[in-house]
């Protein structure tokens, strides 16, 4: 069944399952989105004056919603999401009992386990409560995901978090710094048991939104015909490849395996590093490879991302639409993913026939 917001649905699974098989669909898998010739939506909701309210509110998170999907064109293997966005109140440690405090771009959390060492905190000390009122939340935002969607477009799973990034907002970045040299077995153990919640919280929406969604999409955009999530680990920015290797590997081949689907988030260039590693990982699907705010563009780290492809990874970049042709004669399309926008539903479509013309199989 196609969708309002993406009449080429069908079609678009096809291309999908194409790409995380590495298989030759007629072209890159590419995601373009433009604005609508003709919005179904003509005006956008007024944004509440309190700043969590921007959040909070269902009826502007639908209009809002309602509005963004109808008025952008989604060509390629651009999907329509439907989601609360992204301020922080659906990351994990908030499940825990980090307060969040939401403001108009983001929010900002407190730290639970900043006192004391380590090792003054056991597993029994960090528990999901189900009826914590954010957890209580997010459950009826992903039931409200699917009920919205319905005919329209897809409802995914909102940003939850996962490896290294949920311990360190519980305890902080600065004191698990120290933490990974003072009581290296504590932080060990620790990430394996915020795993294993990360498993919890994930298949409790995935339960919610597998059916509507005929897989699972998230917050980048992308699908999948399964259990699909994007991994990442932004506090490894910080430390070296042997630390990384150390602490995470295990608890992100634990997140990994018990996927259908992943992709990492490599974000920044200090976590360049890790790429070596990361390729060694026979279920990781996919690595991401995003430079950072003020950094070159993705296509200036022609070695590493052939490194990805060599390894067998799929790879995702996010480039700008004039640099497409350049992309696509250096990399190869075999597993290439290109998300990039343009100004019309023409351009997008024009670019759509030239980046088909312009893949390359190797």
């Amino acid at each position: 069944m196609d969708l309002l917001y993406k009449p080429d649905w069908e079609e678009t699974k096809e291309r999908y399952k194409c790409w995380w098989a590495r298989e030759n669909s007629g072209r890159c898998a590419i995601s373009i989105r433009a604005p609508k010739d003709k919005p179904l939506c003509q005006k956008a909701p007024d944004i509440p004056k309190k700043a969590e309210d921007r959040w909070l509110d269902v009826d502007f998170i639908k209009n809002r919603m309602e509005y963004y999907l109808g008025a952008t064109y989604h060509a390629g293997e651009a999907l329509p999401v439907w989601n609360a966005g992204y301020p922080g109140w659906d990351f994990i440690p908030v499940y825990l009992g980090c307060d969040v405090k939401l403001t108009e771009e983001t929010g900002w959390h407190s730290h639970i386990l900043q006192n004391g060492e380590l090792t003054d905190y056991g597993p029994e000390d960090i528990k999901i409560d189900e009826n914590n009122k954010w957890f209580k939340f997010a459950v009826e935002i992903h039931e409200l995901a699917v009920k919205e969607a319905k005919g329209k477009s897809i409802p995914g799973i909102q940003a939850i978090g996962g490896t290294g990034d949920c311990l360190a907002t519980l305890r902080s970045n600065q004191k698990l710094l120290f933490d990974l040299v003072d009581c290296p077995s504590q932080v060990k153990k620790l990430e394996m048991h915020l795993m294993d919640i990360w498993i919890f919280v994930f298949e409790r929406f995935y339960n919610i939104t597998r059916e509507a969604a005929q897989g699972t999409t998230n917050f980048m955009g992308l699908w999948a015909p399964g259990k699909f999530y994007v991994c990442a680990n932004d506090f490894a920015y910080m430390i070296s490849p042997a630390m990384y290797e150390e602490f995470f590997l295990e608890p992100l081949c634990r997140q990994v395996n018990y996927l259908d689907y992943s992709i990492y988030h490599v974000d920044g260039t200090g976590n360049f590093n890790h790429i070596d590693i990361l390729c060694q990982i026979p279920k990781l699907n996919a690595l991401q490879f995003l430079p950072g705010a003020g950094k070159p563009s993705p296509l200036y780290y022609a070695k590493e991302l052939k490194k990805i492809q060599n390894a067998g990874k799929n790879l995702h970049i996010s480039i700008a639409p004039g640099e497409v042709e350049r992309a696509l004669e250096m990399l190869s399309s075999k597993g290439l993913f290109i998300d990039t926008w343009c100004q019309s539903e023409r351009e997008a479509n024009d670019l759509l026939e030239c980046a088909a013309r312009w893949s390359k199989w190797y």
